[in-house]
């Protein structure tokens, strides 16, 4: 079996091998290897000690306390220059006695001492690298070439990839308690390979489950952020006994939700999304909220979409537990968007999110709920949506609602309103919807008023902004002119409550149109 591996890595191995040294290809390049998928990361485990790697790669960095150098690939034979190679001595842990971190690394002599700290069976499998023939450093390239001659698995885990299993190397309750977020993991991997958990260690998750309480926040946000981009994979054919039989529905990211829930594993990273369990929903849903929100994540990951969409169609109705009014079909949720952005800025702010994406996901939830009827919605009504949603933000609002509407159970993701909504955006797209597209601003504003900067100035733009949203035709220097002197002639008052109706119209919608819409759907 041949290694396409990249010619840099290749190149870093040969270099430790022509120098007397032993490399192995470790970790999960080396499952993906065998299961015949295309590595995303490719690391080298050798007998070398940091000091010697560094000899070998003088130009490479070694800031760290767990034997990995970076080293630097500067080779001008080589189409990606300044790439980084990890290549990491053999090495040893002690106890974790903070459930996070061990207490000391040693360097260890053997592949087979360095495996046996790793998390799970498939995990922990090398390839030991050799050349076909002997060379040196200063040899060409181009025709070198390895071969797996030895692949070092003393667990099993080449046994466990046949079988898709995730198995914890070793003591299951120990592997877990060494480092609590190998729980996370655990789920993780099998919702990227579509993956069964080994029953015993499936046990030991739910068993430790608790300790996730002590791994930082943003370990945990990078494991779930993991399992929320995992794709659709085989896994509704495969299932896991060890979990729920509603697991076996989803694919890829939402089978991983429902796998953190059944383990008891959701509970501290985003107890939130558990109050949707049993809640049920009215004559427009088939599906209790729960439910609702998994499969809104299955279409949001068959499509392929963004994580800051999958992240919104997962907690597009994280509001409607706490905003439920009434039981049955004519039960209500009045406001629960408003709710639900929210708990979704706390949700997002505690696992430590970027600013960035917490901004996106939580206006996508905000504004979820908009509503368009043909016809019951002017123009006007469509630039004052645009000026509350943002045209930037149009194309990622349309892909949640799809989701949503899947989610719900329905054939179509697009119906035709939503596309005559499409062919309105498009007609009024050119069209003032935002100060920064009037042909005035505030310095003209104080220049024809002459007056200073203050409240008055933002008044009188949020007025002038209101009309042209009504009226784009209203947009000329001349007649924004005039009617800066116009109303430059009202009282602060009567300035003040005309700038607060135009926002109420532009955050309304329509607004009495999409209250009457509100109240016939019940939501």
């Amino acid at each position: 079996m041949n290694l396409n591996t990249p010619k840099e890595v290749s190149w870093v191995a040969e270099t430790l091998i022509a120098s007397g040294f032993q490399a192995y290809l470790v970790g999960g390049c080396v499952r993906d290897i065998l299961i015949g998928r295309e590595p995303k990361d490719w690391d080298i485990t050798t007998n070398a000690v940091p000091n010697e790697i560094l000899e070998l790669f003088p130009d490479s960095t070694y800031e760290n306390a767990f034997g990995t150098v970076l080293v630097k690939i500067r080779n001008p034979k080589f189409e990606n220059l300044n790439t980084l190679v990890e290549v990491t001595t053999f090495r040893k842990e002690g106890k974790y006695t903070d459930k996070r971190h061990p207490d000391e690394i040693t360097f260890a002599k053997t592949i087979e001492e360095d495996l046996s700290r790793r998390d799970f069976t498939v995990n922990a499998m090398a390839l030991n690298l050799k050349s076909e023939a002997r060379s040196t450093k200063s040899e060409t390239i181009s025709n070198f070439e390895f071969r797996i001659s030895h692949l070092v698995d003393p667990y099993g885990g080449q046994e466990d990839l046949k079988k898709d299993l995730i198995r914890a190397v070793g003591e299951s309750d120990g592997r877990f308690q060494e480092d609590a977020l190998r729980l996370m993991r655990a789920v993780r991997f099998a919702a990227q390979l579509g993956f069964q958990i080994e029953k015993e260690t499936a046990e030991a998750i739910a068993k430790n489950a608790a300790l996730l309480e002590v791994i930082a926040k943003e370990r945990i946000r990078d494991e779930f952020i993991n399992i929320v981009m995992s794709d659709a994979n085989n896994a509704n054919e495969k299932g896991s006994s060890s979990t729920s039989s509603e697991t076996k529905s989803f694919s890829g990211a939402a089978r991983g939700v429902q796998m953190l829930e059944d383990f008891g594993l959701l509970k501290f990273v985003l107890p939130e999304l558990q109050e949707g369990l049993g809640c049920a929903q009215n004559l427009h849903h088939i599906y209790d909220v729960w439910e609702h929100s998994l499969r809104a994540l299955d279409y949001a990951v068959l499509k392929h979409y963004s994580l800051e969409i999958r992240l919104a169609s997962l907690l597009h109705d994280v509001g409607k537990p706490r905003t439920k009014r009434g039981e049955g079909k004519h039960a209500t949720f009045h406001g629960h968007e408003i709710v639900g952005a929210r708990m979704a800025k706390k949700i997002l702010e505690r696992l430590k999110f970027s600013n960035e994406i917490t901004e996106k996901v939580v206006h996508l939830v905000r504004y979820h709920m908009f509503f368009y009827n043909t016809g019951e919605v002017s123009p006007a009504g469509v630039r004052r949506f645009l000026a509350r949603v943002g045209v930037e933000n149009i194309d990622a609002l349309l892909q949640v609602r799809e989701a949503d509407r899947i989610g719900s159970g329905v054939p179509k993701a697009r119906p035709y309103k939503i596309r005559h909504l499409l062919f309105m955006i498009d007609k009024v797209r050119r069209d003032p919807i935002s100060p920064k597209m009037l042909k005035v601003n505030g310095e003209d504003v104080m220049k024809v008023l002459e007056i200073q900067p203050g409240p008055k100035v933002g008044w009188i733009l949020s007025a002038l902004m209101d009309e042209v949203l009504e009226n784009p035709e209203e947009n000329r220097i001349q007649n924004l002119e005039s009617r800066i002197k116009e109303l430059g002639r009202l009282s602060d008052d009567e300035l003040r409550e005309l700038a607060k109706r135009g926002r109420e119209k532009i955050e309304g919608f329509e607004k009495n149109a999409e209250e009457g819409m509100k109240e016939r759907h019940g939501v």
